[in-house]
């Protein structure tokens, strides 16, 4: 029977090439000169480092860009709060990969609203769907890439 699995997955290595771009570009840029703006890069946990809140929210805009050129989806970071002290803000952002239990019901569900004969199964952080036919397969592929998901999906593994 044909089937293909729903993921969620983001490609670390572009995420390093972005975050080192952009820490190039901080280094470069006239008003960041002589402070110590930066980002670091922990496994999945990005934090941004600046001397004040409005260069915060400057150097997650050279970040974003940097992760748009890489054709990595924004939707898969997940701001925290910003941390002030004396002269310095920080904002640590999560990357997120997989889908979560929660996700993952949203789209079983909404396979099964949509009347295809398939079936959506949940297996750890992926939906496998299940058909009898190809097209339906692909009919389940069309209506997700057209539904608002908070989270960026990837079909994989497409099997006859």
């Amino acid at each position: 029977m044909p089937s293909f699995d729903i993921v969620s997955n983001i490609d670390q290595h572009e995420i390093t090439n972005a975050v080192d771009q952009a820490n190039r570009e901080i280094t470069t840029r006239f008003d960041f000169k002589d402070t110590n703006a930066r980002l670091e890069l922990n496994k999945d946990k990005i934090t941004m480092i600046a001397p004040t809140d409005f260069q915060l929210k400057q150097v997650d805009e050279i970040l974003r860009n940097k992760l748009a050129k890489r054709q990595v989806d924004i939707r898969s970071l997940h701001y925290k709060d910003v941390s002030t002290s004396l002269n310095e803000a920080k904002q640590v952002i999560e990357v997120k990969q997989g889908i979560d239990a929660e996700n993952a019901k949203k789209l079983t569900k909404l396979i099964k609203e949509s009347g295809l004969k398939v079936q959506a199964a949940i297996q750890g952080d992926q939906v496998r769907v299940t058909g009898k036919k190809r097209d339906d397969l692909q009919a389940v592929i069309a209506l997700l890439r057209e539904a608002k998901v908070a989270i960026p999906l990837q079909f994989v593994n497409f099997r006859d």
